[in-house]
């Protein structure tokens, strides 16, 4: 019991956290999510830690999941990550003795799913800020055939999660999370030879992702498409008019990009809250890859923007009393608020 208030109390900290960090964020085909019984999202990964908590705190159930190893590196971020149900998923580059505690892990996998709860994976394998789907791995089907054999009468729904960002380096970023269509992963296991049901299943969450996300054909012509959907500043988040515009070869003529009037409000913010910057530009010297800037940017804003601003309310209470301490501790949200809301975004440059 109280495992889950933790979790659903996190769960609303981050849906109302995420409005201050995105511009809108669109949700479709929530409904398709099955009230009970065992789910597998298997969801593209363009945004490192970004993408599970915009599918997880957007769906109604209680999600599991497995995230790369080394984001478990430290003992206390270990323990906090474990209570919020993220489970370690050890790649070659992580050392090749430290896959076989992968072995462990599909195991708890597999009773996650036997006691029909939800389990969140990226079967691309890793993150990758390109706007293409790419080979899945079949790690996934693994655990879900793994777990079909292990037993018999359970029955697992497979959905593919397409999550797609305006552009995911600029804040704020518009962002949608589109949920696909039920895939019953019994039929095909009981239906098909074990590697056959594996591509089956494969090429059916593959298909769908590619129409739930923006997808460019990995091929001679991606950059150039990439380039004229950006120069168009097309709405990236409106997924099936862009992949119907890379389909059919049809890209509008380019544009300028829109001015962000807001500019000013920003410049505001940042001089109100100048401790929780200088922590992330410090903290952003150390970040190796470019799908975690997302990421950091978010836990580092998530963490001092409220503490910095509630010391200096208690300041402010001190010489002006607690009425204007509770003005400006108010004031300074919903100037974030405003600015994260009504600001212009554009396409990547």
């Amino acid at each position: 019991m109280i495992k889950k208030i933790w979790y659903e109390s996190i769960k609303l900290f981050l849906k109302i956290s995420l409005e201050f960090y995105a511009k809108e964020i669109t949700v479709i085909g929530k409904e398709n999510i099955p009230k009970k019984g065992a789910v597998l999202f298997a969801i593209n990964h363009p945004n490192a830690l970004m993408d599970p908590l915009f599918v997880t705190s957007n769906s109604p159930r209680e999600n599991h999941f497995l995230v790369r190893a080394d984001v478990f590196s430290k003992p206390l971020i270990k323990k906090v990550l474990a209570s919020l149900n993220l489970m370690p998923i050890y790649r070659i580059r992580d050392g090749r003795k430290q896959l076989s505690n992968n072995e462990e892990v599909f195991e708890k996998c597999f009773n996650i799913l036997k006691n029909e709860e939800t389990l969140m994976i990226f079967p691309q394998g890793g993150h990758c800020r390109d706007r293409t789907i790419q080979p899945l791995s079949k790690g996934f089907t693994r655990i879900v055939f793994g777990a079909l054999e292990s037993n018999p009468n359970l029955e697992i729904t497979v959905i593919p999660v397409g999550v797609t960002y305006q552009n995911s380096s600029q804040y704020p970023s518009k962002v949608c999370v589109k949920f696909g269509d039920l895939i019953n992963s019994r039929e095909i296991f009981n239906a098909n030879e074990k590697p056959k049901a594996i591509n089956i299943l494969k090429n059916n969450v593959s298909n769908q992702l590619k129409k739930l996300t923006v997808h460019i054909p990995n091929d001679e012509n991606y950059a150039t498409a990439l380039s004229k959907l950006n120069a168009a500043n097309v709405d990236f988040t409106n997924v099936d008019a862009v992949n119907k515009m890379i389909a059919e070869n049809n890209f509008p003529n380019p544009v300028k990009k829109h001015p962000n009037y807001l500019k000013p409000l920003f410049y505001l913010i940042l001089l109100n809250s100048l401790f929780p910057y200088f922590i992330w530009k410090r903290m952003s010297k150390n970040i190796g890859e470019i799908e975690f800037i997302d990421t950091m940017k978010y836990a580092v804003n998530v963490i001092s923007f409220p503490i910095f601003y509630s010391l200096q309310a208690l300041v402010i209470n001190f010489f002006f009393g607690w009425e204007i301490a509770l003005i400006y501790f108010m004031a300074s949200f919903l100037l974030v608020l405003v600015y994260t809301k009504f600001s212009v975004t554009n396409t990547e440059e």
